[in-house]
């Protein structure tokens, strides 16, 4: 049976690129109880998934990030900030992997393997460099590129791809989407993981694993938190951001059940390294 995984981007319910926040800082915490609901949904299925973890919310609850390790899921990194790649520096890339880096390799003992981007803000067109800074930071694998329009490139590739930089191989785990007539669907986590039709999903991830390739879902803690603060935003982005605010837990359930899902360092350590 092919292995797909579940991914976890842990961050807080205000963490919304492009969102303007209120002026006073907002506490952090409400994350924690929903990573333990989704904890909870994985023990329940006896799966193990990969937590992207943001930098600033593993420093401000500082027992998060071990808590997840304890449960057999693989920490990878989220960034520090929840900056776009494309708004920094390749210098202030650089600070914001080597930051969280360090903070999660003394919280679990582990130095995270991989990385995703927040929005999916690193690309080959905008920023070419972070690839090549990735590979030097001793990542094996980034999930920040997704084949759709407006975010990523809809005629990039939909499948796992190795990457060749200055620095070393650097393999490419994009999300889940299922092709449509005159565009990719985002079928694999966020608002249209809730929204498109569970038969079409199904039917993604079977094509996928006939070929042999992994599907990768993703989540955020808030999409299990149906009752939580929203953000107050323009319709059309309020609607990308929660859709219409309906759990995602049970049908993430439903998938754990059907497939077989592991870590992305699992998928990553059975592919070839040349």
């Amino acid at each position: 049976m092919v292995r797909n995984s579940i991914t976890i981007d842990v961050e807080e319910w205000f963490h919304v690129c492009g969102a303007e926040l209120p002026a006073a800082g907002i506490p952090m915490g409400r994350v924690t109880g929903n990573v333990e609901r989704l904890l909870a949904l994985f023990a329940l299925s006896g799966v193990q998934a990969t937590f992207f973890m943001l930098g600033c919310v593993a420093e401000a609850l500082p027992v998060l990030a071990p808590r997840i390790a304890a449960a057999g899921h693989e920490i990878a990194s989220h960034g520090w900030s929840h900056s776009l790649v494309s708004q920094l520096t390749p210098d202030q890339f650089r600070q914001e992997l080597q930051r969280t880096n360090a903070l999660l390799l003394s919280q679990t003992g582990h130095r995270p393997r991989g990385f995703r981007a927040p929005r999916w803000s690193l690309n080959a067109q905008a920023t070419p460099w972070a690839f090549t800074i990735l590979a030097e930071e001793g990542f094996q694998y980034d999930s920040s590129c997704t084949p759709l329009a407006g975010l990523g490139d809809p005629r990039g590739p939909r499948v796992p791809h190795r990457l060749v930089t200055s620095a070393g191989p650097l393999w490419e785990i994009p999300p889940l989407v299922s092709p449509a007539l005159l565009t990719n669907l985002p079928t694999g986590g966020g608002w249209g993981f809730r929204f498109f039709p569970l038969a079409l999903i199904e039917r993604t991830v079977r094509q996928l694993n006939r070929q042999g390739q992994p599907a990768v879902f993703f989540v955020h803690p808030r999409e299990v938190d149906p009752l939580g603060p929203r953000l107050a935003m323009l319709f059309w982005r309020e609607f990308i951001t929660y859709g219409f605010r309906c759990d995602a837990a049970p049908r993430l359930a439903q998938l754990l059940k059907r497939h077989r899902f592991v870590p992305l360092k699992d998928l990553v350590a059975a592919w070839p390294v040349a």
